[in-house]
């Protein structure tokens, strides 16, 4: 089984609604890339993010909002001789979200935003005080470009 690019947005979505963790990729003002893992919610053709108003990941996104954001999943391993390590591989599903940061900083599309992010993880209604709302960083990727690739499936 060869790699195969993923050509239908359903099957790339997919892959994004199966993935509890992203990682956000970006690039310093070096030029070096820096990569960290983040939470992360998915509505309306965007990625949410959401973390501290200050730090090194802000500041760098603040200089420059380009990311490449990587999910992968349904990872497993196989083989076709298990004596044979060449013959080793890993099925996955991955996709990757290219876009621009946009900050959200009003605490009433914060708050939109942070239910739609929670409903990655849990079914349940939370509320939001606005204290916390003013204490964190709302993110919101806009995808100009999606990506995937299936190994193994």
């Amino acid at each position: 089984m060869k790699n195969r690019a993923l050509e239908n947005t359903r099957d790339i979505i997919d892959i994004i609604r199966n993935c509890d963790v992203c990682y956000v990729s970006m690039v310093d003002k070096e030029s070096k890339p820096y990569v960290i893992p983040m939470n992360f919610g998915f509505a309306d053709n965007a990625i949410l993010l959401h973390g501290a108003k200050e730090g090194k990941k802000i500041e760098l996104l603040k200089n420059n909002p380009n990311v490449c954001i990587v999910f992968s999943t349904d990872h497993q391993l196989r083989w076709q001789n298990e004596e044979v390590a060449c013959s080793w591989t890993m099925k996955y599903r991955s996709a990757l979200a290219y876009g621009k940061i946009e900050f959200i900083d009003t605490v009433s599309e914060k708050e939109a935003l942070f239910h739609q992010f929670m409903k990655n993880y849990s079914p349940k209604d939370f509320k939001f005080s606005k204290p916390s709302l003013e204490e964190v960083q709302i993110m919101k990727v806009p995808i100009d470009k999606l990506e995937g690739r299936a190994y193994g499936f």
